[in-house]
């Protein structure tokens, strides 16, 4: 993993995803309802995406994630 932690938010969409390593994942849990969770066949996660974002964290968060690290927000 290093330093690939990824994190973008869809402002359009709330949908924030954070990717951890670059890849295709073989499955994909709902583990939480709107909390998906991308694993590789190995068992490693790849990728979390949170689904309607806005309503679970405040706003503030989200713009300090988005503000505070390299991010690709899209309109």
């Amino acid at each position: 993993m290093g330093d690939y932690m990824k994190i973008k938010y869809d402002s359009k969409g709330d949908v924030m995803d954070i990717k951890f390593q670059e890849g295709k994942y073989s499955i994909s849990k709902e583990v939480a309802e709107g909390i998906i969770v991308d694993y590789t066949k190995e068992g490693k996660v790849i990728r979390i995406e949170i689904l309607d974002a806005s309503k679970r964290m405040p706003k503030e968060s989200i713009e300090d994630i988005t503000i505070g690290m390299p991010t690709a927000t899209q309109h």
